[in-house]
């Protein structure tokens, strides 16, 4: 077999093949075996039909064309690892000669990742913003606290912002009541804005007993989006009486002993949060410097792939929360055009990601050890609500375990970029990323030498 590459564009090629006719043999044998065991000939046991004699009540035609089929994908795949071509997605095969007995010739076009150089990876400099920690998140998080601790007594008033009040709902349509939107002994903090539209300013000022209808939208059922009445009836008020936060306060609710050393460990939990979030930018960051530094076209099929992929994901997302396309694109303030350019443009940078953090990753040698797999694949089954085992079962049968292994590879190749970039703050302090572990704290960098810890940064962006 003879091939040669022809090169039509950096993300695609063609490849002319030439193959004799005597490669062609074990196809053709299995094409008259394949033939000789559907058909019936008086004189002969089924499967054992000589090849003249389907040929005869046959055709020749038919067996060359079963024989080609079955042999375009294994010349295909000789023919790719041949000239090294680096194929993505399927190709489009085309044969453009056959002499019966003599040869065949055909031609497959197909995308291929492009050639990529990549700059210096010493030298790349990102910036991300300053951690700067107020103290209202402090008071946020104290206030969060001294809430769980909190008690609720009963007050003989009318509503306020911010009371527990218990409540009954009955919605009605036309007079008529609404059987899916009935409830009754809900408990509601007022101002939390967690029911309907408009129950905050209907409760507010009524007291035990006491009731009033409003208008409003339902949010589910048949009615869904349609104005409805709903009589709401408060049946009990309380208000919630918070500890003070003094040293008796921190005994209780924490390890500490005093309200000060709480107070210092919330500050520290906050900025261990923060330390997280800045290397979830450091990493965006250094992966968009680098690819304002690299050339990478993007292969057309793939694009048109990921944009299908994507717009898929989302109309599942918008399926799920009951919104319409039009309800989305009002909440992100965009046009239909102006949603399917800025959709393109994430495409386009995931897939040249993809492309840099591969070719990163082969530079570096960069492997998946059976650890590193399982422990993504916790992750993975973590976020999708499922057990480790359930996700890993549905990965093997659905033949995604090579994907998920290029997600690992891909993720270590974006640590090691960013570990080796010089990425500072807004203030121009180096960004200490190396020894930064998932909880936030930094490790002791002699022991991080010695064993290698999980980083943030770790999982590639997801554009």
């Amino acid at each position: 077999m003879k091939s040669t590459v022809e090169s039509l564009s950096p993300t695609k090629v063609k490849l002319i093949v030439e193959v004799p006719f005597e490669e062609l043999k074990p196809s053709l044998d299995a094409a008259y075996k394949s033939i000789g065991q559907q058909i019936v000939v008086p004189g002969f046991r089924k499967g054992k039909i000589p090849p003249q004699v389907i040929d005869q009540r046959v055709g020749r035609g038919p067996v060359l064309e079963e024989a080609i089929n079955d042999a375009l994908p294994k010349l295909y795949s000789q023919a790719v690892s041949d000239n090294q071509v680096k194929a993505i997605g399927r190709p489009e095969v085309d044969v453009t000669e056959f002499n019966d007995k003599e040869s065949l010739q055909f031609s497959a076009e197909v995308e291929v990742r492009p050639e990529i150089t990549l700059p210096d990876l010493e030298g790349l400099e990102a910036e991300v913003e300053d951690i700067a920690i107020s103290d209202d998140e402090v008071t946020e998080q104290i206030e969060s606290l001294r809430q769980r601790f909190g008690s609720l007594n009963p007050v003989e008033r009318a509503v306020g912002d911010n009371d527990f009040i218990t409540l009954d709902l009955s919605a009605s349509k036309d007079g008529e009541k609404v059987e899916e939107a009935q409830a009754t002994g809900l408990s509601y903090q007022v101002g939390s804005g967690q029911l309907l539209d408009g129950l905050d300013e209907a409760v507010i000022g009524l007291s035990a007993g006491e009731k009033k209808t409003f208008v409003t939208q339902l949010v589910g059922g048949s009615l869904k989006g349609e104005d409805v009445d709903v009589e709401v009836t408060v049946t009990a008020v309380k208000e919630q009486e918070l500890p003070e936060f003094d040293d008796e306060f921190a005994q209780t609710a924490s390890e500490f002993d005093t309200a000060d050393e709480l107070k210092a460990d919330v500050q520290t939990r906050l900025e261990r949060g923060k330390r997280l979030e800045q290397a979830g930018e450091a990493r965006d960051a250094v992966l968009e410097k680098i690819l304002t530094l690299v050339d990478v076209p993007v292969p057309e099929g793939l694009l048109t792939d990921e944009l299908a992929a994507r717009k898929e994901n989302l109309e599942q997302q918008l399926g799920y929360s009951g919104m319409t396309m039009e309800q989305f694109l009002e909440g992100e303030e965009q046009t239909q055009d102006e949603f399917d350019e800025d959709l393109k443009k994430r495409s386009e940078d995931a897939i040249k990601a993809q492309f840099v953090l591969d070719l990163v990753a082969e530079q570096q040698e960069l492997s998946v050890n059976d650890q590193e797999l399982t422990e993504h694949i916790v992750r993975h089954a973590q976020r999708s609500g499922v057990s480790p085992d359930q996700f890993a079962q549905h990965a093997v049968e659905n033949n995604l375990v090579p994907s998920l292994v290029s997600e690992v590879v891909r993720g270590k190749a974006l640590a090691y970029l960013v570990e080796n970039a010089k990425v500072t703050d807004a203030s121009g302090n180096t960004v200490e990323l190396k020894t930064l572990q998932p909880d936030g704290s930094y490790a002791d960098p002699d022991a991080a030498d010695d064993e290698a810890a999980e980083a943030p940064v770790a999982e590639p962006a997801q554009a």
